[in-house]
């Protein structure tokens, strides 16, 4: 999609980008440099908003698996995100951002629940939102978050940035001899069973055509130029 007809993103950060070389929770200049990233598109004059994983802090899934019940420990992971999102937020408040969080889970004393209404006019008024706590129930992961709020807010594109620089046929850093796709179908990564994001959100993507852009978060700057169709990416697209 060229830029001129791009009016409203949503850029997906997973938990695990914001912890840059460390093994949990922030790293500050990652923060900041995805900040940056940010303040750069909506130079552009292009509407962002963003969800954000939680990784980094608790993953609900891991915790599932050693005995946890699923939905508390899903729980525990979207309150992990709602910690991202405060920390990203003062990143890019720093940076010169207006910003504002909004939970799915009501927490009105730290910030906005979430109304979408308000966030399309806060994205409308020049305003970077966040939402936290996934879509705030238990067994949907932060993937099928970023696709439904991407749909909810009319985005043109969803981009989510990762540790690689695309979409592979396998894990690039096991397999030496995975493939890199340039553009792929919805359809292709769920045959395949790709791991790029959940089975769920990839149907939901399909379902409502929401362009996706798979990208590097590590190299600052990617998010503006993949936006402009440069650099290095995969586009998820078509039936």
């Amino acid at each position: 999609m060229p830029i001129e007809n791009c009016k409203r993103v949503l850029f997906k950060v997973s938990g695990e980008a914001l912890m840059g070389n460390k093994k949990f929770g922030h790293d500050i200049d990652t923060l900041n440099g995805i900040a940056a990233d940010i303040k750069e598109v909506c130079e552009l004059g292009i509407q962002v908003c963003v969800v954000v994983g939680g990784g980094n802090i608790y993953r609900g899934a891991d915790a599932s698996l050693l005995g946890m019940d699923r939905a508390s420990a899903d729980y525990m992971g979207m309150l992990a995100t709602v910690i991202n999102a405060l920390a990203l937020q003062s990143s890019m408040e720093r940076a010169g951002i207006y910003t504002r969080v909004q939970s799915a889970i009501p927490m009105t004393s730290i910030c906005e629940p979430f109304i979408r209404r308000r966030a399309k006019r806060h994205m409308e008024k020049g305003r970077v939102v966040i939402f936290a706590a996934g879509i705030g129930s238990p067994f949907f992961t932060t993937d099928s978050a970023a696709v439904l709020r991407a749909v909810e807010m009319n985005c043109d594109v969803l981009f989510k940035g990762t540790n690689v620089d695309g979409v592979y046929s396998s894990d690039p850093k096991k397999d030496e001899s995975a493939t890199k796709f340039n553009e792929i179908t919805y359809t292709d990564v769920l045959k395949d069973s790709l791991k790029v994001m959940d089975m769920a959100a990839i149907a939901v993507a399909r379902e409502n055509e929401l362009p996706i852009k798979v990208f590097s978060i590590k190299e600052r700057g990617n998010f503006a130029k993949v936006l402009q169709n440069k650099g290095e990416y995969t586009l998820i697209r078509g039936k």
